[in-house]
């Protein structure tokens, strides 16, 4: 019998928990909203300690976690979330809280590197020996695989907060980021485009102007991971990226902005698998968390 694992996909708004063995096996799962600290990893351990009464023990539990968070095993602070925003929950300790009440090992790493071994382990990144995940939503993050690992190097990568060509002779927005402004996040989130438009973007019409002005900036973003990273397929998920006519015009910008240069054949004829949806949709983080359980348990 195959062991199970624990799985968290911790999110500034909710907490998605569940216990299985990979995407086609998942047999407890639940969500509960992100309060304090105190409160949210205590129903964390609950649900934990009910589902090991009804499905048997545990061998790890993986942590996808929002951030920034500390991945340095030799740091005192290794699984905490640092610097984050969310209120309440910077400097607080995820892996020894959750390794400490639950007796397991912990795997821990980000929300967004997590998906991106979700996709890389069984999703639409499999077979592959890089791969780059982006989301797009009330944030902008970004996951890598290369040589089949979750790239890391002195910290996680942070993807969003990379600068993109703003003219604001055309977009006066200045941008909603609180550390950059006007960098990717702070132009091509889901507030941005709220507070830029007044209108969620679940709600802007597919012919809207801000279509075109969001499908420059990510396409800016992409061309250059592509150009640094060299991943075989970007994989972009989150609310924004819902908005399916968004695809064609990203990799349309994507292929105006590299003008040729590079001649591989995924970046002409096969675009539209080069840059693609997620394969596990929304469930590529859970699913990565629950990988991640796999490794902290060998």
């Amino acid at each position: 019998m195959s062991p199970l694992y624990g799985a968290v996909e911790a999110g500034g708004t909710k907490f998605v928990l569940a216990v299985g063995t990979g995407p086609d096996d998942l047999r407890a799962q639940i969500r509960i909203d992100t309060g304090t600290p105190e409160a949210t990893l205590e129903q964390t351990c609950a649900f934990f300690h009910a589902a090991t009464d009804e499905h048997g023990p545990l061998a790890a539990v993986g942590v996808a976690c929002f951030g920034p968070v500390d991945l340095d095993r030799s740091s005192p602070t290794y699984g905490w979330i640092t610097t984050t925003p969310k209120s309440g929950w910077a400097n607080t300790d995820i892996v020894g809280h959750l390794a400490a009440t639950l007796n397991l090992p912990v795997g821990f790493d980000t929300d967004v590197n997590c998906a991106a071994l979700g996709e890389a382990r069984w999703g639409a990144g499999v077979g592959l020996h890089s791969l780059l995940y982006l989301t797009i939503g009330t944030g902008i993050g970004g996951g890598a695989i290369a040589d089949g690992d979750i790239l890391h190097g002195r910290m996680h990568p942070e993807m969003g907060h990379i600068p993109v060509p703003h003219s604001l002779d055309r977009d006066p927005y200045e941008g909603c980021c609180p550390y950059h402004g006007d960098c990717l996040e702070g132009l091509a989130s889901g507030p941005a485009l709220r507070d830029r438009w007044g209108t969620p973007a679940d709600e802007l019409p597919a012919d809207h102007a801000a279509w075109s002005l969001q499908a420059e900036y990510l396409g800016s973003a992409l061309t250059t991971f592509i150009l640094t990273l060299s991943p075989q397929r970007i994989l972009l998920g989150g609310g924004v990226m819902e908005q399916e006519h968004l695809f064609p015009r990203i990799r349309a910008e994507v292929a105006r902005i590299l003008q040729g240069y590079l001649k591989q054949p995924e970046l002409h004829e096969e675009l539209d698998a080069f840059i693609a949806p997620p394969g596990l949709g929304p469930r590529a983080g859970i699913c990565g968390a629950l990988a991640l359980a796999q490794s902290a348990a060998t």
